[in-house]
């Protein structure tokens, strides 16, 4: 997982997400926006959880676990670490499989 550079502003953030994002859904062509977008932003070291991602992004922490499910499940890119009952709060790493997908990011 790679951490934002420290003194990089929210929008060069922001534009640095979107185009992973992006780019993970051309090289994954199955992901919806969403799932790739889990994919960046734990690629990022923007958010490795499923609260976490919710809260930074604005997006209704259901749809995060399902996202997540999906990656996790069909996708096969991300397993799941760890999950709590109560908040369904879901951390998650990137399988060998996610990691190949990552590693074209820099190629």
């Amino acid at each position: 997982m790679n951490e934002p550079a420290a003194g990089t502003t929210e929008e060069e953030l922001a534009d640095t997400f979107l185009a992973v994002t992006d780019s993970v859904a051309a090289l994954q062509p199955g992901l919806s926006t969403l799932e790739a977008g889990v994919l960046a932003a734990l690629h990022l070291g923007l958010a490795a959880d499923s609260r976490s991602f919710s809260r930074v992004f604005g997006v209704e922490h259901a749809l995060v676990l399902r996202a997540v499910e999906i990656l996790v499940g069909e996708a096969t890119l991300l397993s799941v670490i760890a999950r709590a009952p109560r908040t369904q709060r879901t951390r998650y790493a990137v399988t060998e499989t996610g990691r190949a997908i990552l590693d074209h990011l820099h190629g």
